[in-house]
């Protein structure tokens, strides 16, 4: 990973913005829905990002030069080895948001991402996290352990959970999961054998027991890029340490195919 993937409030922040056209236009409407003020005066202070959008390849370097010069954090347009960040492509299920980029290595292959995940991710997806936002309050009272809570939200948002995020939901759906406050994850043990030290062959449930897993016991063998994968608040142990560790919530056992 060569990029931090961030999201950053816009709402009033000054952006510049350099050049005119098609390039350019995309950037203003994209900025903009995001709440920023745009300008192409580059004098005019308290300026946050800087996006140069100009056809001519001397004029667009001279540009971002002199504007990194100033230390602004400057988007070259269709110039990614100029480019101090690159803006990805966009699932918007407001205030649900999915960004896909590939560090400016090919925009079609972020669009063709967006457009695929686009078809697979439901509409409620967004009024599903307004209205987690809303009972929050009632969750920690439920739930007033953090653990306990996350596993809790955790078993509810699976795959055929009661708040599964790949199936449309209403609020109904929330207040029947939250009338059944007992209703908590398991302890669980599972052992994981990996046919391959790629992380991309890891099948959709063994990448969602990493996602989820409390404790990690992996041997020696297995691979870090593997290990990425991980919740990153898990605690990981070396296998050889299976006996000496108490097990709660849900706990991995890796090994490597042999």
């Amino acid at each position: 990973m060569n990029q931090l993937p961030i999201f950053l409030n816009m709402k009033d922040r000054k952006i510049l913005l350099l050049g005119d056209g098609e390039m350019a236009d995309a950037k203003r409407r994209l900025y903009e829905r995001a709440g920023a003020e745009i300008t192409d005066d580059e004098y005019a202070g308290e300026l946050t990002l800087a996006v140069v959008a100009l056809e001519n390849d001397e004029e667009a370097t001279a540009a971002v030069a002199r504007l990194k010069a100033k230390g602004l954090l400057v988007n070259a347009v269709d110039r990614s080895a100029l480019c101090d960040y690159t803006t990805p492509a966009i699932i918007d299920r407001d205030p649900v948001l999915i960004a896909i980029g590939t560090g400016g290595a090919s925009a079609g292959l972020a669009k063709a991402l967006r457009q695929r995940l686009e078809q697979l991710l439901p509409a409620s997806l967004g009024t599903l996290a307004l209205a987690l936002f809303n009972v929050r309050e009632r969750i920690q009272q439920i739930w007033p352990d953090g653990a306990t809570r996350r596993k809790a939200i955790d078993a509810a948002l699976d795959p055929d959970g009661p708040l599964d995020v790949m199936a449309d939901h209403a609020v109904d759906d929330l207040e029947a999961w939250l009338d059944q406050p007992h209703r908590q994850a398991r302890s669980q043990v599972i052992d994981l054998e990996l046919a391959s030290a790629d992380p991309d062959e890891l099948t959709l449930r063994q990448a969602r027991w990493l996602g989820q897993a409390d404790q990690i016991f992996a041997s020696s063998d297995v691979p870090e890029q593997v290990l990425a994968r991980v919740r990153a608040d898990a605690e990981r142990y070396t296998l050889s340490l299976w006996d000496e560790q108490p097990t709660t919530g849900l706990a991995l056992r890796i090994r490597m195919k042999t």
